[in-house]
């Protein structure tokens, strides 16, 4: 299946991948797709743009082609459910070789189509072609700060 040809729903991503989601998702619904930040549990996509005085790619970085069944990006906390970035065969390449001063990037996407990131609890949404940062989200409590656990 190629993503660009057709909606693509939470079901169809979810059948490209062989990743179950949870059965309270809408597998219908077609994935909106955005440019700009996004968030799924305990991650957070940022365009490089936004934050680029922060992450840079290591001198001699190597992306990965991401394959059609995705490449998991993190899982959540204690073995559970993965986040998976997928996109059409050569649209989607992944580092994680990037220097991030405040040390919550996980690595960077470039996607010259669509980029879907898919979760079995959060279902799908899609990445405008682009750069991003795909970061761990962190929180406030009181003077401390924390790393978001999903």
């Amino acid at each position: 299946m190629t993503m660009t040809s057709k909606t693509v729903t939470l079901a169809s991503l979810s059948r490209q991948t062989g990743l179950a989601v949870l059965d309270h998702l809408e597998r219908s619904v077609s994935i909106p797709v955005v440019d700009g930040l996004q968030a799924q549990g305990d991650l957070i996509v940022v365009p490089h743009s936004l934050v680029a005085s922060a992450v840079t790619f290591w001198q001699s970085a190597v992306f990965k082609q991401v394959p059609p069944k995705g490449i998991e990006l993190l899982r959540g906390e204690a073995g559970g459910n993965p986040h998976t970035l997928v996109g059409d065969p050569g649209t989607v390449r992944w580092t994680t070789q990037v220097y991030d001063s405040d040390f919550l990037a996980i690595g960077v996407f470039e996607a010259s189509a669509v980029a879907y990131l898919l979760h079995p609890e959060h279902g799908a949404s899609g990445c405008a072609p682009g750069t991003y940062v795909v970061r761990r989200q962190r929180e406030q409590e009181g003077r401390r700060a924390r790393l978001v656990a999903d």
